[in-house]
C-alpha cells in the first residue's frame, strides 16, 4: 500500500510548503525492528562518546540556526524572532545535559558494611526503545526535553515530530545523524494521528507524549495494560494572581508578554488573570494598553510579535469562548474575532469582567485570548486559581516574599513563580498534576527518567555464608 501523503501548510497564507509521504504501519513497525536490534549496541556505547553526539549536534544547531530558525518560522507561524529565541534556549538546555548527564546517571554506592562484607548500589539502566510523540509549539525545547537524556541514557528513540512542525523533525534527525547519533537509533516517524497511533501499537518500552488531554488519557490507557513507563506532558489553564502591593504597570507589561508570546500557543502561557480589586481597574489598564503594541504582521518580518495561529482548527475553539463569555456578561476590550483573510489569524483579545462559569476561564485557550477577573483578598484569589482541572503553572505577583510563599504552596500546580511566568528552567523538574500530565522531564530526575533503577545487594565471597 503506497504511503499517504503530508501536506505542510504555511500558517500565515493557507499556502502549501511542501507535501511529504507520511508513514504507514509496514515502516513505523521496520522502523521499531531496527530500533530494537541497534539499541543493545548503543547501550553499550560509553556514556562520554554518547555524550560528544550531543555536543556536535549542539554545534550543528549553532552552525545551522537561521536556516533552522526560518523554516520553524514557515511551518508553525512563529515570529521569526522568537524562532531565534526557542534555537537559543536550545543550545542553553543542551549544556545543561552536556554538563549534567553523566553525573545524573552515574552508580552510586548508598550502603556499605565491611563486618557483614555488604555493598549496595543503584545503577540506572536504559528504559530501551522508548516512542517519543513531540509537539509543534516549541519543537525543539519539547523534544529535547525527551530525545537528548533519552539517547544520553542509552535509549534507541522512535521520534514522531507533530505533523505541523514534521520539517523540523526532518531537521532534528538529520543534525543528529550528522553528529554521530545512528539512524536507527533515532529514527523519525513523519506523519499525523494514524502514524502516531501506528507508533503506540509498537511494543515499545515507554511513551513520552506532548499533547491535549483527550490523547493523553487514551496513551495512559493503552499504555497502563502494557505496565510501561509513560510521561504525559498536557493542557494547562494556567493562572497568575496580581496582588494589591504591586506596580501595576510593571506586572502588565510582564503578564501579557506571559499570556501573548508566541501568540498564546504556550504550554505554559498565561491563561487566566486575577488581580485584587484594589489595583483591577489600573491593572486592566496598563494590560490593555500592553497588548496594542504587539505588533500582528508576517511571522517572517522582524518587528512581529503576534502571528498566526498553528492550527486552523483552533480559531473555532478561541470564536467560541469569546461568543460564550459575551453571553455571559463578559466585556470585549480588545480584539473578539479572527482577522480576515488568508491564514490562521486570531486578534489578540482581552476579556474583563469575566467569571468561572465562562469558557475561556475553564478550557484551554491555547491563543491570543485572556480573561481578567478582580477578587476581594488572596484567599479568594486561590481558591479560582485552584478551580481548574489543570494544573501545570501558576504565578503571584507581589512585593511580599513571604505572602508569595503562603499562596504559592497552596496552590495545586507543578511549577509555580513569584513575579514572573512562562518560564521553563533545565535545572528544574518540568511536570503536571491533574490533567496537565504525569511524570516529569528536565532537571537530574527528568535526566533518569529514561532508565530503570536497579538495586545491586553484593556480598563479598568471604561472608557468602553468613546471614
Amino acid at each position: 500500500m503506497p504511503a499517504s501523503t503530508l501536506s505542510i501548510v504555511n500558517p500565515a497564507t493557507g499556502s502549501v510548503i511542501l507535501r511529504v509521504a507520511a508513514d504507514g504501519p509496514r515502516e513505523v513497525a521496520q522502523r521499531y525492528a531496527a530500533a530494537r536490534a541497534a539499541q543493545p549496541r548503543w547501550a553499550a556505547t560509553p556514556i562520554r562518546k554518547r555524550i560528544a553526539t550531543i555536543e556536535r549536534f549542539r554545534e550543528q544547531v549553532v552552525a545551522r540556526a537561521e536556516t533552522l530558525a526560518h523554516t520553524l518560522t514557515q511551518e508553525v507561524g512563529k515570529p521569526i524572532r522568537q524562532s531565534r529565541n526557542e534555537l537559543k534556549g536550545l543550545t542553553a538546555r543542551l549544556d545543561f545535559f552536556i554538563a549534567e548527564s553523566a553525573r545524573a546517571l552515574r552508580e552510586q554506592k548508598v550502603f556499605a558494611d565491611a563486618s557483614q562484607g555488604i555493598d549496595e548500589r543503584i545503577t540506572h539502566e536504559p528504559l530501551g526503545v522508548v516512542a517519543n510523540i513531540s509537539a509543534w509549539n516549541y519543537p525543539y525545547f519539547v523534544g529535547s526535553n525527551v530525545f537528548v537524556p533519552a539517547l544520553v541514557a542509552g535509549n534507541a528513540v522512535l521520534y514522531k515530530p507533530s505533523e505541523f512542525a514534521t520539517l523540523t523533525g526532518r531537521h532534528i534527525a538529520d543534525l543528529l545523524h550528522a553528529a554521530g547519533v545512528p539512524e536507527d537509533v533515532f529514527s523519525p516517524i513523519l506523519g499525523g494521528g494514524p502514524t502516531g497511533a501506528a507508533l503506540l501499537r509498537q511494543p515499545v518500552d515507554g511513551v513520552f507524549f506532548t499533547g491535549s488531554y483527550a490523547t493523553g488519557a487514551k496513551i495512559a490507557a493503552s499504555a497502563g495494560k502494557r505496565m510501561i513507563k509513560v510521561q504525559l506532558e498536557l493542557g494547562g489553564k494556567d493562572p497568575v494572581y496580581v496582588c494589591d502591593d504591586v506596580d501595576a504597570k510593571v506586572a502588565a507589561a510582564s503578564i501579557a508578554d506571559g499570556a501573548f508570546y508566541n501568540t498564546g500557543q504556550s504550554c505554559c502561557s498565561v491563561e487566566r488573570i486575577y488581580v485584587h480589586e484594589s489595583i483591577h481597574d489600573a491593572f486592566v489598564e496598563a494590560f490593555v494598553a500592553e497588548v496594542k503594541r504587539f505588533r500582528i504582521g508576517d511571522p517572517m518580518d522582524e518587528s512581529t510579535y503576534i502571528g498566526p495561529i498553528t492550527r486552523r482548527p483552533q480559531l473555532d475553539v478561541l470564536r467560541r469562548q469569546v461568543a460564550d463569555a459575551r453571553r455571559k456578561g463578559a466585556s470585549v476590550l480588545l480584539g473578539g474575532s479572527a482577522i480576515k483573510g488568508k491564514g490562521n489569524w486570531f486578534a489578540p483579545t482581552v476579556l474583563a469582567e469575566v467569571d468561572h462559569s465562562m469558557l475561556v476561564m475553564r478550557e484551554e485557550s491555547f491563543g491570543p485570548i485572556i480573561g481578567i477577573q478582580a477578587v476581594a483578598d488572596d484567599a479568594a484569589a486561590v481558591d479560582l486559581m485552584n478551580d481548574t482541572e489543570y494544573g501545570l503553572t501558576a504565578g503571584v505577583y507581589t512585593r511580599d516574599a513571604a505572602r508569595a510563599r503562603r499562596m504559592l504552596s497552596c496552590v495545586n500546580a507543578g511549577s509555580v513563580y513569584w513575579n514572573c511566568c512562562d518560564r521553563v528552567s533545565p535545572r528544574l523538574p518540568w511536570s503536571g498534576v491533574k490533567h496537565s500530565g504525569i511524570g516529569l522531564t528536565l532537571s537530574a530526575m527528568g535526566i533518569q527518567t529514561f532508565t530503570r533503577p536497579k538495586a545491586w545487594h553484593l556480598r563479598s565471597a568471604r561472608s557468602e555464608g553468613a546471614g
